[in-house]
């Protein structure tokens, strides 16, 4: 498997068979990444979210891209770092739902944000080990040819590259 992280808008990944939302429970847009992608995938994103609300803290579910250039989106939620009592389990519940669907929908190309360090307030060194560590688990050893890490500073860069490429 190949592995990038890169400074780059994960709504402009058309290569990607899909594209993952670090969604908040109700599946609603809101303001940064889940804004982003809802503005790119058009109001059909919403309206097919709407009946699987409120995703529950740790799962996944997929939909349709709709106006995006990849065929599906993933929607994962993980918990609020300070208000969960137990958010680093829910957060690799959270991983682990989204590599899990992936992988049972065949996709073999995905674009995924820095999950949890917005308004979640996740720290992004555990947030970034913790994404490492479920990537690498030996139930996804051979089902992706490549997964994009896109993120938004140089910071976040630096700490994802060296939990997942050394």
């Amino acid at each position: 498997m190949k592995i990038e992280v890169i400074c780059g808008d994960i709504v402009a990944q058309p290569d990607a068979m899909a594209i993952v939302n670090s969604a908040n429970t109700y599946l609603r847009p809101s303001t940064g990444l889940a804004g982003a992608i809802h503005k790119a995938a058009g109001a059909q994103l919403a309206d097919y979210c709407a009946p699987f609300a409120p995703l529950k803290l740790g799962t996944a579910m997929i939909s349709p891209g709709f106006l995006l250039p990849n065929p599906w989106v993933i929607h994962t939620c993980a918990a609020h770092y300070h208000l969960e009592f137990n958010a680093t389990k829910i957060m690799a519940d959270a991983l682990h739902s989204m590599l899990k669907l992936a992988c049972e929908k065949k996709i073999r190309s995905l674009a995924i944000p820095a999950i949890g360090i917005g308004v979640f307030q996740f720290p992004l060194d555990l947030a970034a080990q913790m994404t490492a560590k479920a990537l690498f688990s030996p139930d996804w050893k051979e089902s992706f040819d490549w997964v994009r890490f896109c993120v938004s500073s140089p910071l976040i860069q630096d700490a994802y590259s060296v939990a997942l490429l050394g």
